[in-house]
């Protein structure tokens, strides 16, 4: 990629752990940094000329920080200082009020699920507690479709409550918040609330200013590649398109079968193709950030409110969304349990053990896998960010799967890279995913003759 960074950055840009969020931007003294695209569609913090004073204040923000020294705080730590109400914990999913599947009656047919966020967003103007929500929005910058936004009405606030599989940086916004009156509620995924507790924890006015954090449940932050490639998959051409939206439902099917659709520039028509007709874009890793890899918190443990969809029955049968709700400060909780009261929302509580079942792939990926990661890095001469999780060691069939996902990861970035055509790019990466789904069907067959044989995995 050969971006230049300051020197306490380099360690996270050369060993491909930057995830975009930008948090480093604002905290940079010098002005000395910026977020640009790389090679792989990625936003990354580069080096924009000005000075570096080398004071490492940018990499004290970083969630992928790879030698945070030993007054850095992981998730656990900044826990402890921004959900210290919360009654409950659990090592897999942090620290939580109660857990929850259901949906806002208002918002559930505007959303990508169940419309829990915007619901909680009109709430918490509604109270006064904040004035501003930062959120993703539609962008005016060059190539790029979306971008955080800066919403202070809620007519605004309705019309983007959906979910973007897109890169994005807090760069363009965290300055802004000092300067505004009033608070704000942001959304992010994991990574990107861990930096913003991060931001906060070394900057009080930060600290002042952000009121409330609504953390999405996320499977993986995906390069801009991904959506070019469904943009072509859909029949639009690169860099003809506009208007790209990602979960599309179909009320009258499962929630799992929902849509891409982009606007064709060039006939002013919509494209739209079937997600399930795609394959699957998740497990398999493409598109995929490297520092993903590299992530254990599963349910961004350190926000507000953590929101996921409800890949469960009953709740994924019903084609317009459900989500689930892990209630995380006391305000969260009391919100939802007014919108009960109140008939706004329809909610269950959900049982520990059925909404740990619901992220069940992400924990065997993200957690039970994690050190056989590490161990590739490590032997590679990378560095990698410590993590909580245990040092597990998996047999010989799962640590084949997880090569093979690193590989198959990377070569759908360096196969798009060339291409640029979903035609092409299927061809080419037929080979790593046939390789992908052999490795994991051996592993399947080996767990299941263990099992039998009542030999422990």
């Amino acid at each position: 990629m050969n971006l230049m960074t300051p020197l306490v950055l380099s360690k996270v840009v050369e060993n491909d752990l930057c995830i975009g969020c930008g948090t480093c931007v604002q905290a940079c003294p010098s002005q000395a940094l910026t977020m640009n695209w790389n090679n792989h569609g990625f936003l990354v913090a580069t080096s924009n000329n000005n000075r570096c004073d080398a004071g490492g204040t940018c990499i004290k923000v970083c969630p992928f920080n790879p030698d945070p020294g030993p007054d850095y705080k992981n998730e656990d730590g900044l826990a402890q200082i921004f959900l210290t109400d919360a009654p409950q914990q659990h090592h897999k999913i942090g620290r939580y009020h109660n857990i929850y599947a259901g949906y806002s009656k208002k918002f559930r047919e505007t959303s990508s699920s169940g419309g829990i966020a915007t619901f909680v967003y009109e709430k918490l103007l509604d109270k006064g507690l904040i004035n501003h929500v930062v959120t993703i929005g539609d962008s005016e910058l060059d190539n790029t479709h979306y971008q955080y936004n800066i919403i202070s009405g809620k007519e605004d606030l309705f019309r983007i409550s959906k979910t973007r599989y897109h890169p994005v940086t807090l760069a363009n916004v965290l300055e802004k918040i000092k300067q505004l009156e009033g608070k704000v509620a942001i959304s992010g995924v994991g990574c990107f609330i861990k930096a913003i507790r991060l931001a906060q924890d070394k900057d009080p006015i930060l600290k002042e200013k952000i009121a409330f954090l609504v953390g999405i449940i996320c499977g993986g932050v995906k390069s801009i590649f991904f959506t070019d490639y469904l943009a072509s998959k859909a029949g639009a051409k690169q860099n003809a398109f506009s208007n790209p939206e990602y979960r599309v439902k179909d009320p009258t099917s499962t929630a799992m079968d929902y849509g891409f659709s982009c606007t064709d520039n060039r006939s002013n028509t919509t494209k739209l193709i079937k997600m399930l007709e795609v394959g699957d874009m998740w497990g398999t890793g493409l598109f995929k950030a490297n520092a993903c890899d590299f992530c254990d918190d599963v349910t961004t443990e350190l926000a507000d409110i953590s929101l996921g969809d409800a890949w469960l029955k009953p709740y994924n049968q019903d084609g317009n969304g459900h989500n689930v709700i892990v209630s995380r400060s006391a305000i969260a909780d009391q919100i939802l349990r007014e919108g009960v009261e109140n008939g706004e929302l329809e909610l269950e509580s959900l049982p520990l053990e059925q909404f740990l079942a619901s992220q069940q792939g992400s924990f065997n990926h993200r957690h039970d896998g994690m050190s056989t990661r590490i161990n590739f890095a490590k032997r590679a001469g990378a560095v990698v960010p410590p993590k909580r999780v245990a040092n597990i060691k998996l047999p010989l069939y799962l640590r084949l799967v997880q090569r093979t996902r690193r590989q198959t990861r990377l070569r759908s970035l360096e196969i798009w890279a060339e291409h640029k055509d979903s035609i092409e790019f299927d061809k080419h990466m037929k080979p790593e995913l046939l390789k992908l789904r052999l490795v994991t069907k051996l592993s399947h067959v080996m767990r299941k003759v263990k099992k039998l044989s009542g030999i422990k995995s």
